[in-house]
């Protein structure tokens, strides 16, 4: 329902605290659940001190899905800020109001000078070895991470549209 809170879960592999926040429900459609939060909410890295979000943001959960999307409100930025930040996971668990997804390393950035690129390949190579993924595992995240670029080059939804239009919303409340 909209305006619940959601806890929202990442794990490494090895199952340890990675980046945990709340966000707000804000609705779902053909793309999946979309989240929102505001500047100033407070994210947490594994056990680290929490630090104030920058800017507002939305995140989709698609259902099914080896990612998970983040649609920044950096409008008071320029250069080569994040305008969309997709991180390649292992499909989002949903319990009660809390989702949990574990991050794979590989990260799918689209800047707002237009530029795609993969981040964080190095650690995505150190992981694999140190926390033993499963070859299936590497795989669908490499590929995963090449068909994302491929989607965010091509604004196909909802790296189009529609990621924008549910920042709008909610930042227009």
């Amino acid at each position: 329902m909209r305006g619940e809170t959601v806890r929202v879960r990442f794990s490494k592999w090895d199952g340890r605290a990675h980046w945990s926040f709340d966000m707000e429900r804000l609705g779902a459609d053909e793309h999946g659940i979309w989240l929102w939060a505001p500047a100033g909410t407070e994210l947490r890295r594994g056990h680290e001190k929490p630090i104030a979000a920058r800017h507002g943001f939305v995140k989709v959960v698609p259902a099914g899905q080896w990612w998970t999307g983040i649609w920044n409100d950096g409008r008071q930025d320029a250069g080569r800020s994040i305008r969309t930040y997709v991180d390649v996971i292992t499909p989002a668990v949903w319990e009660g109001e809390t989702v949990r997804m574990v991050d794979l390393d590989l990260d799918v950035v689209h800047r707002s000078d237009g530029t795609v690129e993969i981040d964080d390949e190095d650690e995505f190579e150190g992981h694999k070895v140190a926390f033993g993924y499963p070859e299936h595992v590497v795989d669908r995240a490499r590929t995963e991470a090449a068909q994302l670029v491929l989607a965010i080059e091509r604004r196909s939804e909802p790296f189009g549209e529609v990621g924008h239009r549910w920042l709008e919303v909610a930042c227009g409340r």
